[in-house]
């Protein structure tokens, strides 16, 4: 006898979860599982990302980054929020909606860089065909905003370096369930906002799933 999803909660939606779950990120990006908004649709999950710096040097550094996670500031933190409503809704184009939000500081030059927002944003794109998703095909009604915040400190804290503070908000309607790789895509743009060198061809990523770390909670109401 198979089991089916819990009651109450859409096939769709349990299957969504399952291969969220099922998703292999980089070893440098942690994912816990945050409260989900619970008025925009009747069904919903979230989760927070942040990348951390590469682990020590020796056959003890992963385990010795792990045990000082908590001391560790990341390179660049965001969320991933998806969205579902059985009935679908007009502007999604479908009956799911994947929100996300990536955060990073970058080095002051770059904010004098007109090209900034042009670049953040092709990330998006180029993160998601990465991953093996077409643009109109594998996602529906892409858009998204990105901000550019140059903070510079003065009276006491004068001497403290310039940074900016890049924002990148991105939306898009999957197609189908299959949204553990619409997953490692923002989990692609976080750490290629955070830095972060591309893995070599052919180099597998291996890390904990966010289950590991939460307590596999969703929102399965309003």
């Amino acid at each position: 006898m198979t089991s089916g999803p819990p009651t109450g909660v859409p096939v769709d939606f349990a299957a969504a979860l399952a291969d969220l779950r099922s998703a292999a990120l980089r070893a440098e990006v942690r994912l816990t599982e945050i409260p989900a908004p619970r008025r925009v649709a009747p069904f919903s999950v979230a989760l927070s990302g942040d990348v951390l710096p590469a682990a020590p040097p020796g056959p003890r550094g992963a385990d010795l980054r792990d045990e000082h996670d908590h001391d560790v500031d990341p390179l660049a933190t965001g969320r991933f929020v998806v969205l579902h409503d059985p009935a679908g809704q007009e502007a999604w184009h479908g009956t799911f909606r994947v929100v996300t939000l990536v955060r990073a500081t970058l080095e002051p030059e770059m904010a004098a860089d007109p090209l900034l927002a042009d670049v953040a944003w092709s990330w998006v794109g180029e993160c998601l065909e990465t991953a093996g998703l077409t643009p109109g095909t594998d996602t529906l009604a892409d858009g998204g905003t990105v901000t550019r915040v140059l903070s510079q400190s003065y009276g006491a804290l004068e001497g403290t370096p310039g940074a900016v503070d890049l924002e990148i908000r991105a939306s898009w309607t999957p197609v189908g369930t299959r949204l553990g790789t619409h997953l490692r895509a923002w989990a692609a743009l976080l750490t290629t906002a955070a830095g972060v060198p591309p893995l070599p061809e052919g180099v597998a990523a291996l890390t904990r799933r966010f289950t590991d770390r939460s307590r596999q909670r969703h929102t399965v109401g309003p």
